[in-house]
């Protein structure tokens, strides 16, 4: 593993890679870190070059002086990048990762993308803006250090990431919660703005895409979700259990399911056809995550 900080746009990044082999770029829920990738990087760090960027002021990231969202990290994500000289990435997004990424796969080449219970998906309508309003009230409290608030978080984020193989890195995004707070703040409130609404950017990939979800994410639930997805071209969708990261929370069943992706994503010419949704409960990707 090599840790390396770089300026880009005035902010100093943390950037972890692990691995060998074509790159993946890493893109990770709002107050996660690195450590969100381990167990998908230690079961195919023999294939892959797992390249995981922490937001700023998230891990070993230093803060940015303007607010976090999804369309300010992919201007980092872009320029960090060019800065390391990777090309053609396959990129990886969870949550506000997801929406990252399909900004940066819309505006330059990428070999394909991945998204983990993502966002953008959803229309920005009147129940979407009440739900950000109240998200980032909360984080605003955790940002004025309430008293309260790191328990709140604690029990908040047993829902967010319930299984067993996501303890160890609960603990340190719990142990976190007053340092993130600004960021999600800032976060859920960049959520209830209409440049927040990714579906046309998503509809538009020419590149292979599987999205991979929780059957039930009270975060992002896959029915909010489903036509925005339904509307990317030859779109692949495997259902998992666990939370809202089935990278972390199911690695055995998400690792093999994600080398298969990958290297199609490498090996074959991307079909710019549009396609249908597959992998729904019983369906023909279903299979991939041997979870659903």
């Amino acid at each position: 593993m090599t840790v390396q900080h770089r300026e880009i746009e005035g902010v100093r990044l943390a950037i972890d890679r692990v691995g060998q082999g074509r790159p993946v770029v890493c893109l990770s829920s709002i107050c996660h870190d690195a450590h969100d990738f381990d167990a998908l990087a230690d079961r195919l760090g023999d294939r892959f070059e797992f390249i995981r960027i922490e937001w700023p002021g998230h891990g070993r990231s230093g803060p940015d002086t303007r607010p976090a969202s999804a369309e300010r990290y992919a201007e980092l994500i872009a320029a960090t990048l060019d800065e390391l000289g990777v090309e053609r990435p396959l990129l990886i997004g969870n949550s506000i990762g997801g929406a990252t990424a399909i900004q940066i796969a819309a505006a330059r080449p990428v070999a394909g993308v991945v998204l983990c219970d993502s966002g953008g998906l959803v229309p920005v309508n009147a129940t979407l803006r009440r739900i950000c309003r109240v998200m980032a009230s909360f984080f605003a409290a955790g940002e004025a250090r309430a008293w309260w608030f790191r328990a709140a978080f604690a029990l908040y984020y047993r829902v967010v990431l319930p299984s067993p193989a996501a303890r160890a890195q609960r603990v340190r995004i719990i142990a976190s919660a007053y340092n993130t707070a600004r960021c999600a703040r800032e976060a859920w409130q960049s959520f209830s703005r209409p440049e927040a609404d990714a579906r046309a950017k998503a509809a538009g990939l020419a590149i292979p895409v599987w999205v991979a979800w929780r059957r039930r994410d009270y975060a992002a639930p896959l029915s909010l979700c489903r036509a925005g997805i339904e509307a990317i071209p030859g779109v692949e969708l495997t259902l998992f259990e666990g939370g809202h990261s089935p990278f972390l929370e199911q690695p055995d069943a998400f690792a093999p399911a994600f080398a298969a992706f990958a290297e199609r994503t490498w090996s074959e010419t991307p079909d710019a056809q549009p396609g249908k949704l597959v992998g729904a409960p019983g369906g023909p990707r279903a299979a991939a995550g041997q979870s659903t």
